[in-house]
């Protein structure tokens, strides 16, 4: 696809900003915690579902924009571990929301090669939602020129639980000795493992923390928080965050460029 073919035509503010990016310096993985439909929806007198529903809206856009770019991964916060602690209503609504997305979405990720990847104890969702997530899971999984993985009953320290338990039972079976663990083969058991570390972390609503999501793969990640509610988070917003972070210089732990040695 021409990078500038936009799915749906641009209004001029939308072209303006595209036109400020560097489509030569772009993220290559963005990773999002969708935070305010309940807040959206309760400034309008709605149920909390209404939000949820919406936020979808907001995911389609930002999905477009990646897709037109050709920035190959995007990483997305739908349901923590401890979304689980919520009404058995809204939990129930949002694994239903949860079903629907996908009937809906599973031809997309065809037309557009993206592989659905969800991470997280999967294990912990009901049964007709856990099976449709596998069912998209597996038909999609040949599919290496995009990736959207999802994170679902995840939690960032509940993860890193999980590896270092595997990493106990191989030393303890002896097929691994503990001077072999190092930061690469640990990532290796992570729910992660063969994607690249996002560059960029979007969080809207305006809340600046993090919320146990991706602790290990974010540590050089550069950070992007916005007061903007999840539902309202759309395709300007989107290139307003891309704009902000090609203004970054990602050192890494190294002096900046302007320093002399």
């Amino acid at each position: 696809m021409d990078e500038f073919q936009a799915i749906e035509p641009r209004h001029a503010a939308e072209h303006e900003l595209w036109d400020q990016l560097d489509h030569g310096s772009l993220p290559q993985h963005i990773a999002i915690i969708m935070d305010g439909n309940g807040r959206w929806a309760a400034q309008r007198g709605l149920p909390r579902i209404a939000g949820h529903r919406e936020g979808l809206g907001a995911l389609q856009d930002v999905m477009d924009v990646g897709y037109e770019l050709n920035i190959p991964y995007l990483t997305i916060y739908a349901f923590s571990q401890e979304n689980w602690n919520r009404p058995a209503t809204e939990i129930r609504l949002l694994m239903a929301l949860l079903e629907q997305y996908l009937e809906k979405e599973r031809q997309r990720f065809h037309d557009r090669h993206v592989r659905f990847l969800p991470i997280g104890r999967l294990e912990q969702l009901p049964g007709p939602a856990r099976a449709l997530v596998a069912e998209v899971a597996e038909e999609t999984s040949h599919y290496s020129t995009r990736t959207m993985a999802v994170a679902l009953s995840y939690g960032g320290r509940a993860e890193i639980i999980d590896a270092v338990q595997q990493l106990a039972v191989e030393v303890q079976m002896g097929s691994l000795t503990p001077d072999q663990i190092d930061e690469a083969l640990f990532e290796q058991y992570l729910t992660t493992w063969g994607l690249p570390d996002p560059d960029l972390l979007i969080r809207t609503s305006g809340e600046t923390r993090i919320s146990n999501f991706l602790p290990w793969q974010i540590a050089y990640t550069e950070l992007y928080f916005t007061r903007t509610l999840w539902p309202d988070f759309r395709r300007a917003e989107t290139l307003l965050a891309l704009l902000d972070y090609q203004k970054r210089e990602r050192r890494y732990g190294r002096v900046p460029q302007s320093v002399s040695s």
